[in-house]
């Protein structure tokens, strides 16, 4: 692997970002240099690599010029601006944001599932919504094995997904609570402690958030399948780190519940938690700093001929973001597509 690279990290002192670094020096990835870039209200801060000590420098125009690989969490309208002048330069952008998720020219890419499709891209890669990752994780193996036709996802997804302030929100919400005093909600219309809350970003005109139109329409691209139907419903609910989803689907060729522990326990990134008889069962307060993807209660579905469901859980900043970012970027090395065509 080329260890002369040199590597931007945009958004660097996010949560995203910040776990990115981490997940670098975890993974010894291999770089000559880190540049972490951010806007400028966070120049000077101080970050920290593989044991070296960083300095945030000012995300600008010229912000890439001999940079190789960035890697982008800083937000849409940030990405819209300077993904395509980081990839007019000759970096390769591997992008966290919703931006460029459906633009027909940027593949959008989960390692486990769908590498080949880093090999079309023009200079931008698309990191897919966190609980599309880990549905996908889950079902590649079963689509590949008995072809899905259709699958029904409700999530059960952490603060966390909605930025630090989401979490200091639910620990002061909690705080007041146990004290016997008021809330205030700023970042969910609605109290989030002790709460669930149906409504993941925002409404649209067919009465599905856009956060459920997303697991829809990104899973349709990462399968490269138009023929699999899916359906979803997005809940927040008042846990830290960790999605949780309960999927149902259903397959053309007939799988047991045998036959599903086997296929995803040899299938790369994802951990069988499925002993119900010890209460063994994936729980977001587990999977949270984990890398994994975690299947149990996998059983059929008796209503429907075809049918299995199961519970499906991951840390959203780890491969729901950062990690999934960076093995991205490890492939791109491996398949030797670190260069803008």
């Amino acid at each position: 692997m080329n260890k002369n690279l040199v590597v931007a990290i945009c958004g660097a002192t996010g949560a995203v970002g910040q776990e990115m670094l981490q997940v670098l020096e975890q993974r010894n990835f291999p770089y000559s240099k880190v540049i972490p870039l951010a806007s400028s209200r966070s120049v000077g801060k101080k970050v920290t690599c593989k044991g070296e000590e960083l300095s945030v420098v000012e995300l600008t125009e010229n912000s890439f010029e001999g940079v190789d690989l960035a890697l982008f969490s800083a937000g849409g309208e940030t990405s819209k601006k300077y993904a395509p002048i980081a990839a007019k330069s000759g970096c390769v952008v591997v992008d966290n944001s919703a931006a460029w998720r459906m633009d027909d020219e940027c593949p959008l890419v989960v390692p486990e599932v769908n590498p080949e499709d880093l090999d079309w891209h023009k200079g931008i890669i698309a990191n897919p919504n966190c609980s599309t990752i880990q549905l996908m994780v889950a079902l590649k193996p079963i689509h590949d094995e008995a072809r899905i036709k259709r699958v029904v996802v409700s999530t059960y997804q952490a603060v966390s997904g909605s930025g630090q302030k989401a979490i200091e929100e639910l620990e002061n919400q909690v705080r007041r609570l146990l004290s016997g005093q008021p809330v205030v909600a700023d970042v969910y219309p609605h109290q989030i402690a002790f709460n669930c809350l149906p409504h993941i970003d925002v409404f649209m005109d067919n009465g599905y958030t856009k956060e459920e139109m997303k697991m829809v329409h990104e899973t349709v691209k990462i399968m490269g399948d138009p023929t699999i139907k899916v359906t979803a419903t997005c809940v927040r609910v008042p846990v830290f780190y960790g999605h949780s989803e309960a999927v149902n689907i259903e397959t053309e060729e007939k799988l047991s519940a045998d036959d599903v522990r086997s296929l995803l326990a040899k299938s790369p990134g994802i951990i069988i938690e499925d002993y119900p008889e010890k209460n063994a069962y994936p729980m977001p307060v587990n999977a949270a700093g984990d890398d994994a993807t975690y299947v149990g209660r996998i059983r059929e579905d008796e209503t429907i001929e075809n049918g299995i469901n199961m519970w499906v859980v991951s840390d959203n900043i780890r491969k729901g973001a950062a990690l999934n970012t960076v093995q991205i970027a490890e492939t791109l090395i491996e398949r030797d597509l670190v260069r803008v065509p």
